[in-house]
């Protein structure tokens, strides 16, 4: 199960060492070439063709399942070879030293045979519409979180419940609550992580282990911010679990998923496991499934797949919420597993990955990106190497390009895909109008050579006209670091630029037209600008002592610009420095504010928790945070912390510093007082 990889693992996690890069120099490893003139969004050349019929589907269907059978028995036949040559290689080694034994003592030794190795095995929105309260990639792209603004309420889904909170004319009041599920529903081996609001209908997302497949759950906020639940739908799919990325986006009142859907080897009826919705209801079954993809919705690349490795429907599902209903449709692409996907204002890229790992093969990873145009238009493809390491690692820009940070080993951002890359850095860069149906391959002319970055845990990001990249702790111990390298990789052309920092690279995020990175040193958590000019420059460095991030998500994170070159940050921290992972299990101490002045840092303070530890809640799922539980929140021009089940208000002093104004706790408990 996803949630649980981690949390095993974390204590006997091995870190790496971080390499301590000195100077500040610029790079010379290949120049990228010039800019070029700005364009709008091109489409495709060509595009993937999709099924003729279900005949045609059917038939290459059974075509890979074919594949897929032979691949096993080939399997099975060579790991039955190697164990028959590892049981006579033992066997013959027995007799010969039974045979040397009684051999005269000067008679010569008998050679030892090898033994041969074996496989390894496989295994309308608000009255406040234009306010923006979560830290998201595209502006106009909404992303699932864990807390929503409605109008002048504030909408918190926390611990398998949402909660109402409201701000209007000054007020801090909770209001209302309900289950983050319908009344029928057992939420046993169920998450809910994701919440997007549109217009009165408040959606959340997660994924059921029970029931199987993707959980939406749709209620009814009113003008006084009363929560009622409306109806539970299910989409058919696998798991989307990231331990970076978001599975759904929110573009108008248009709702996007990605999820995947493995299709197993020699099934009978795969059809079972193509993009399908139901509407629950108690006793629902598993027939009452109605697909929203047939054949002329599935495409496939030109380029062959090797089913060997796993074959999947990686699905883009879009719901249109402006009816009132649930009403979906989906478009499939058929790939190999690993993946990766990112959305911008036009499209969805989903980047997918052979699995290639027990074959021991080249690191060169053999790829397909993948673009599904959010207009219903035909998706493209394009045959490419290695693979992103997450969302951030992706920019569609304005000059009709798509730009793609890649790594040679590394295969997806699935569960804890994205915490465990290594090997070389390239950027790709490639016209839009470059797509076709898949049977072209992105030229080696297209990949720029860039340093590696060796560190536990990458990080990526485009800002403004530069791309980031470094390394950090993430989710592991902190680690001691002296001195880092964080490059800066011009988009107009040119050779990257090493910036030293004097800590590791945790988190890059775009602060107005520059940059802040956020690392620990193994004690201290620091703050970084970076001017982002002609030149990328370091700039301002604040140090919060003996503290760590409270939070790892990119939606952690928020900042408010009041100005062309000022603004003010907010971030959840720990206090003192501890691992990643333990984010998972408590809440952050405080939310630590920082006034950003021309790229200079001044401590605006911190809103903090309550010492004493909460009361019971009666938590019936989703008890562990996987999504964060805290948040700097910047709205109605007052400064807000949300710190578990307590909402904290702040405002500045005179002297610029953050004080306290008061708190709420909106937890089950106070709203059942309060009634």
């Amino acid at each position: 199960m996803k949630r649980f990889l981690l949390v095993a693992a974390s204590p006997a996690l091995i870190v790496f060492g971080i390499l301590a890069l000195s100077g500040c120099t610029r790079v010379s490893r290949g120049n990228l070439p010039a800019e070029q003139a700005k364009s709008s969004v091109t489409v495709a050349q060509k595009t993937m063709q999709a099924f003729r019929s279900e005949q045609e589907l059917k038939a290459y269907l059974h075509q890979i399942a074919e594949k897929q059978r032979l691949a096993d028995e080939q399997k099975v036949a060579e790991a039955k070879r190697l164990a028959e040559e590892a049981r006579l290689a033992e066997k013959n080694e027995k007799k010969e030293t039974t045979e040397s034994r009684a051999r005269a003592s000067t008679a010569p030794p008998s050679p030892q045979p090898g033994v041969a190795t074996g496989l390894v095995a496989d295994a309308k929105i608000s009255a406040h519409k234009d306010e923006l309260i979560t830290n998201v990639q595209h502006a106009g792209v909404d992303e699932g979180g864990i807390v929503k603004l409605h109008g002048d309420h504030l909408v918190v889904l926390r611990r398998g419940r949402l909660f109402t909170v409201a701000i209007g004319d000054g007020a801090l009041t909770p209001v209302s609550s309900v289950d983050a599920f319908g009344p029928d529903i057992n939420p046993r081996y169920t998450w809910y992580d994701e919440m997007l609001v549109s217009d009165e209908t408040i959606v959340v997302i997660g994924y059921s282990y029970e029931r199987g497949g993707t959980e939406v759950g749709l209620f009814q906020i009113d003008s006084a911010g009363k929560l009622t639940y409306r109806s539970t739908y299910h989409l058919r799919s696998n798991d989307y679990y990231s331990s970076r990325n978001y599975s759904s986006r929110l573009i108008g009142s248009k709702l996007i998923f990605y999820t995947p859907l493995y299709l197993p080897a020699g099934v009978d009826d795969p059809y079972q496991y193509f993009p399908a919705v139901r509407k629950w209801h108690k006793d629902a079954r598993p027939s009452e499934f109605h697909r929203i993809a047939s054949a002329t919705q599935i495409y496939r690349p030109e380029h062959p797949i090797d089913p060997d490795n796993g074959v999947a429907l990686h699905t883009v599902t879009t719901c249109d919420l402006s009816k009132g209903d649930f009403d979906c449709t989906a478009t499939a692409v058929i790939g190999p597993w690993g993946r990766v996907f990112y959305v911008s204002p036009n499209a969805v890229y989903v980047w997918v990955t052979e699995w290639k790992y027990w074959q021991r093969r080249a690191t060169r990873s053999e790829s397909m990106v993948y673009r599904m145009p959010l207009d219903g238009s035909s998706p493209s493809a394009l045959h490419v190497s290695g693979s992103p390491v997450d969302q951030f690692s992706f920019l569609e820009s304005e000059d009709g390009y798509l730009n793609a940070l890649v790594r040679s080993d590394t295969s997806g951002d699935a569960m804890w895909g994205a915490e465990f890359t290594r090997g070389d850095v390239a950027l790709m860069r490639v016209p839009l109008k470059s797509f076709s149906d898949g049977a072209d391959a992105v030229p080696d002319s297209s990949y720029h050579r860039l340093p590696r970055s060796d560190g536990d845990s990458f990080q990526n990001r485009f800002v403004g006209n530069y791309l980031l990249y470094g390394s950090g702790t993430g989710w592991w111990n902190p680690q001691k670091i002296g001195r880092s390298t964080l490059f800066a990789v011009p988009l107009a052309g040119g050779d990257p630029f090493e910036l030293v920092l004097d800590h590791g690279t945790d988190r890059i995020e775009q602060m107005g037209s520059n940059a802040v990175v956020v690392g620990t040193d193994g004690t201290d958590l620091h703050f970084t600008a970076i001017r982002l000019g002609d030149w990328p420059e370091v700039m301002g460095d604040y140090v919060r002592k003996q503290a760590s991030q409270g939070d790892l998500r990119s939606q952690g994170f928020f900042y408010k610009p009041d100005g062309q070159d000022s603004g003010m940050l907010g971030l959840p921290i720990s206090v003192p420095a501890s691992p990643g992972y333990m984010n998972l299990y408590r809440t952050s101490e405080a939310i630590l504010f920082l006034k950003n002045d021309a790229l200079r840092f001044q401590e605006a303070g911190e809103l903090a928790a309550q010492s004493e530890q909460p009361k019971h809640d009666g938590c019936r799922v989703s008890c562990v945070d996987w999504y964060g539980n805290s948040r700097p929140l910047f709205v109605h021009g007052r400064i807000l912390a949300l710190l578990g089940y307590e909402l904290v208000e702040g405002n500045l002093n005179d002297s610029g510093r953050i004080q306290e104004l008061r708190r709420v706790n909106y937890g089950p408990r106070s709203l059942m007082a309060s009634r």
